[in-house]
């Protein structure tokens, strides 16, 4: 039997390195007691490259590898998700925001962070029952390269079935075969109208356009004050009149001054057109 590689160690000082670089390139601020979830999440890669220790490993990224600091990205933002997450926010989708949408334009929705896909699918299947073809756009983003990929292959395990509305299921997956056995796909005519993009929060987005809705959910708990009240401000920049903005339900805008108004919790509008104060609440 071969014997368990031992541990390796993470100095104060490599973790201070490590969440700093992270910081400076995604905006996600990792403070003390998280040593044990770096080191966890690049263990695997510190020993593929041969090194022998995370001492190495920032000595690399010193070196301004560019190739390792996408890897080491992606290796540290990889976030859970699943279909129909939070569901109540999808619910508010189709029960309100869609029936008051404004007629003549695509309704364009904006999934930001939203890892390997499964947000900008559940939308997309939301969408697809409640809007005719060609009248609505969705947009996924994530910083890491690795699950975006995965986000336009839509491919996912076949476990992940249980989570969407059988009816949806039906409709809008096929269960996967022969090599493909255990998995389940996303029909290429829903995945056609998805679109993913890599991206990065602290980078000027503006090129995307403007939405309708944009979820920022379960994003933000990773950021410090000031990163947030930037980013809830470019994203506001980004909203319609009348857009709506969505993050998690444990979230708040309480400590964020912007142009946002709550409808209810973790839903904030931006008010329409010739609005004036106190527009766009519920």
């Amino acid at each position: 039997m071969l014997p368990f590689a031992a541990p390796r160690q993470l100095s104060g000082d490599d973790y201070g390195f490590l969440t700093g670089l992270l910081r400076e390139h995604t905006g996600i601020s990792l403070g003390p007691g998280k040593e044990a979830l770096v080191a966890g999440r690049l263990d695997k890669r510190v020993r593929q490259l041969g090194l022998d220790g995370y001492g190495d490993y920032v000595a690399l990224l010193r070196r301004r590898d560019e190739a390792e600091l996408h890897q080491m990205i992606n290796l540290l933002t990889t976030n859970e998700t699943f279909f129909f997450r939070e569901p109540r926010h999808f619910e508010v989708l189709q029960r309100s925001i869609l029936p008051a949408r404004q007629p003549g334009r695509p309704f364009r929705f904006w999934s930001a962070a939203g890892s390997t896909g499964e947000e900008a699918y559940t939308t997309a299947m939301v969408l697809a029952e409640s809007l005719p073809p060609g009248q609505w756009e969705v947009v996924g983003s994530d910083i890491s390269t690795r699950v975006v990929e995965v986000a336009r292959r839509g491919l996912y395990p076949l476990e992940a079935a249980g989570r969407i509305p059988p009816a949806l299921l039906r409709k809008y997956c096929l269960r996967g075969r022969d090599e493909y056995e255990g998995l389940l796909t996303i029909c290429r005519a829903l995945r056609d109208r998805v679109q993913f993009h890599c991206l990065n929060l602290m980078e000027d987005f503006r090129r995307l356009g403007r939405f309708d809705v944009i979820f920022l959910r379960n994003v933000m708990i990773y950021f410090d004050l000031p990163t947030k009240r930037d980013l809830v401000n470019r994203m506001q920049d980004l909203l319609v009149p009348g857009g709506f903005l969505v993050i998690g339900s444990s979230e708040s805008l309480n400590a964020i001054p912007c142009g946002l108004t709550m409808v209810e919790p973790s839903v904030y509008r931006l008010p329409p057109a010739g609005d004036g104060p106190g527009a766009g609440r519920g």
